[in-house]
């Protein structure tokens, strides 16, 4: 914004937000808004509300992928509203212990998120000076069972593409989904100007990874003819693209109009195509660079459940045909 007479003043996001208008009220009174930040020309140093405003400007916070930035503050933000104007120095680990647990009566998975991304803020402010000591050091640990989403079996595969035929919008889905193990962020995401030279590059939202994923034969007869429609293969009944969420509640009616249970998913097909994968005798390595997965934890709990004695079979060949 510009005031008559005076500089250009940059104003802190998201648009119209509290820290906005703070900001806006403060420029237009002639008050000099601070450099860190903070959104806010009351900010007081020593705060949380300043050890925040100075953990998003960090390179290690900026440098990361937006999804990240976003999940990241949609987790610290209601922290910092209820705690933001409170000394640093006096959070101690009774005062975590006390929030972690009073956010578990509520949720314990958000409880545990909330304790990871403390974690990885308390770290900076004592990397950078702003605290003496990790309060976060003894935390006690919420205890959190992870819910995976339900593996499709190959039976439900098959179920789905009998009554979805080829050509069909949700067949198209089913297809990317099972021959790339790509997340819903991307999936919704690819077209044809993604595919070049039979290999599929795109950069996955989450984690901002390069990947390069060989289109499989039958993926490639599936996008047959998708080429010059739209910009997107996965598209509404008018052409448009689908969100994260919309595709998620469409494929899932699609499953049960197939006679499928209601939470077939698309993670659950993501899992499913790791399973595949290492049913073909992929090491996990090799499904990472598919799938783009950074754990090797997650990916092999996916493939805890896969055909054993289909690999016991592929690793025999691999042995009897070795040199």
């Amino acid at each position: 914004m510009r005031k008559p007479g005076q500089p250009k003043v940059a104003l802190p996001g998201p648009l119209l937000s509290e820290a906005f208008w703070k900001a806006y009220h403060s420029a237009m009174a002639g008050e000099t808004l601070p450099k860190d930040g903070a959104g806010s020309s009351k900010t007081v140093k020593g705060t949380i509300n300043d050890g925040l405003a100075k953990y998003y400007q960090s390179a290690d916070f900026i440098n990361s992928a937006t999804a990240t930035q976003r999940n990241y503050k949609s987790v610290l933000e209601p922290f910092r509203k209820d705690h933001g104007d409170k000394p640093l120095e006096s959070l101690k680990r009774e005062h975590i212990n006390a929030i972690l647990d009073k956010r578990a009566k509520t949720s314990t998975a958000q409880a545990k998120n909330l304790g990871k991304r403390l974690s990885t803020f308390m770290k900076f402010c004592v990397d950078f000076g702003l605290l003496q000591q990790n309060p976060m050091i003894g935390v006690k640990k919420i205890k959190h069972e992870e819910t995976h989403y339900e593996m499709w079996e190959d039976a439900d595969i098959a179920k789905f593409r009998q009554h979805w035929k080829p050509g069909t919008p949700q067949r198209v889905a089913l297809e990317i989904l099972v021959y790339t193990g790509l997340r819903r962020s991307d999936a919704v995401k690819l077209g044809p100007q993604h595919v070049k030279d039979g290999t599929i590059s795109i950069t996955a939202q989450k984690t901002g990874v390069e990947l390069y994923i060989p289109v499989h034969p039958l993926l490639r007869e599936a996008l047959a003819g998708h080429e010059k429609r739209h910009l997107v293969y996965i598209v509404t009944m008018h052409g448009a693209s689908r969100s994260e969420k919309a595709f998620t509640n469409w494929l899932k009616e699609a499953a049960t109009d197939a006679g499928l249970p209601d939470h077939r998913s698309p993670h659950g097909l993501r899992r499913a195509a790791c399973r595949a994968l290492a049913e073909a005798g992929c090491t996990v390595w090799e499904i990472m660079s598919i799938t783009g997965h950074q754990s090797i934890k997650e990916v092999e709990g996916y493939v805890a459940d896969i055909d054993k004695k289909k690999l016991a079979n592929s690793a025999m060949t691999k042995w009897k045909n070795a040199k």
